[in-house]
């Protein structure tokens, strides 16, 4: 009978996070990539998309959440407002439209293209890159195209990485009760993730490739980069780094993605944090399994796990950064985004010795970390996707009303109720 009242729970408890999260969400105008008239004080970011979403009827979405047959790409620049108005970390949403340059993230140019002109766009880029770098994201769960477009912007504009910024998006209805068709949509997307992969790994004129991924969008990164070094027998060498916040993948999954990657490979680094709310919420909801995102890297069996390999894990617990879930760090932290900055934009490891935090980093690799899997991503990735203030607000407080506050505890602790 406790069973069947915890599953209850669980199911009401989503209901009422899914409710409060659409109705914050709902104050928020959308199709905000209408193009604008840019701003002298503002900056501005430009990128290359690839998405296997379908085109929007309307303008100021360009791409929707549903499934195209065939990859489309876009050229997007992207005006930002000025550090007097914005803090770092913070995507600063548009109250009403049309978006105000000054004061707003905001899109200058957003024009759909075809592969000929990605593939040119592409080219004059690197060639105006300072290290001939390229940097591809790929958004989590509960992304709408312009989430994906506004956070990227915001990394890479807050990092002040010298690279050449790709977004690969995929087919996310921007839904919290839509996992199932996201997950789905990940899987439908890999073919054309190592499609750009592929493409990047023979242009010769790509010196370096590093990917960040989030959420969902890890298993989409880790599929795309199996499937392509089992086809070449490996990755190539200009594949550096990939760096995975808060992934939504099986330990075990992870553990097989890596191995059929063989000895060839970039080098991994994972984003934890012990107090990660959602996670927590998560942990509760989808039986008391571990999450990547939270574990204590330091404790059994990880450190020994992760020792025996070569994985970078950074430890962001004692950086208070962004909203009360702490989900989104690596985004919203001024130091993390910087340093992911740095260590693009000068070929140095990534660590956390500059922040004075005094934190523990872990090495490791091949069977890795730990992992966010099933159908947790409906609460998982959700907050990590919702870049609106009010609406984390919101969430946070529902959360705490579930778990209680955030403490810094290891999830794997003996005697915590949610491991009894």
């Amino acid at each position: 009978m406790g069973h069947f009242r915890r599953g209850v729970f669980g199911a009401l408890a989503i209901a009422a996070l899914s409710t409060a999260l659409l109705a914050a969400c709902a104050s928020r105008p959308t199709g905000v990539l209408q193009p604008v008239a840019a701003s002298p004080s503002a900056s501005q970011v430009e990128m290359l998309v690839t998405t296997m979403r379908d085109r929007s009827e309307n303008p100021g979405e360009m791409f929707s959440g549903e499934r195209a047959l065939e990859p489309a790409f876009a050229e997007i620049t992207v005006s930002i407002p000025p550090s007097s108005v914005r803090k770092v970390g913070e995507v600063a949403w548009p109250r009403r439209l049309p978006p105000n340059p000054a004061t707003d993230f905001a899109a200058v140019k957003a024009e759909q293209i075809n592969r000929e002109t990605a593939e040119k766009w592409l080219n004059a880029a690197v060639h105006k890159s300072p290290d001939r770098s390229v940097l591809v994201f790929i958004h989590g769960f509960n992304n709408q195209f312009e989430d994906a477009v506004f956070r990227f912007a915001q990394i890479v504009h807050d990092s002040n990485a010298r690279t050449v910024p790709v977004l690969a998006t995929w087919p996310s209805r921007g839904s919290l009760l839509a996992y199932g068709y996201d997950r789905e949509s990940t899987n439908y997307t890999r073919n054309a993730v190592e499609q750009l992969f592929q493409y990047l790994a023979r242009d010769s004129e790509v010196k370096e490739v590093s990917i960040l991924a989030h959420s969902m969008g890890n298993w989409l990164a880790l599929e795309s980069l199996r499937q392509m070094a089992i086809r070449n027998d490996g990755l190539p060498a200009k594949f550096k780094n990939v760096m995975l916040a808060a992934p939504d993948v099986d330990v075990d999954v992870f553990r097989s993605q890596i191995a059929d990657m063989g000895e060839r490979r970039p080098h991994f680094t994972l984003f934890v944090s012990r107090d990660d709310r959602a996670l927590a919420v998560s942990r509760r909801v989808w039986g008391n399994v571990s999450r990547l995102g939270a574990v204590d890297p330091e404790q059994p069996p990880y450190r020994e796990e992760l020792a025996a390999n070569d994985i970078t894990v950074l430890d962001l617990t004692k950086i208070k950064a962004g909203d009360d879930l702490h989900h989104s760090k690596f985004a919203e932290s001024p130091e993390i985004v910087q340093l992911i900055g740095t260590r693009l934009s000068t070929g140095q490891t990534l660590t956390d010795n500059r922040l004075g935090l005094g934190d523990t980093i872990v090495s490791a690799t091949a069977g890795a970390a730990h992992t966010v899997g099933t159908a947790a991503g409906l609460v998982v990735a959700a907050p990590a996707a919702i870049v609106d203030q009010n609406t984390r607000q919101n969430y946070a407080r529902h959360v705490e009303a579930l778990v209680g506050p955030a403490t810094g505890e290891s999830l794997a602790s003996p005697g915590t109720e949610a491991g009894k």
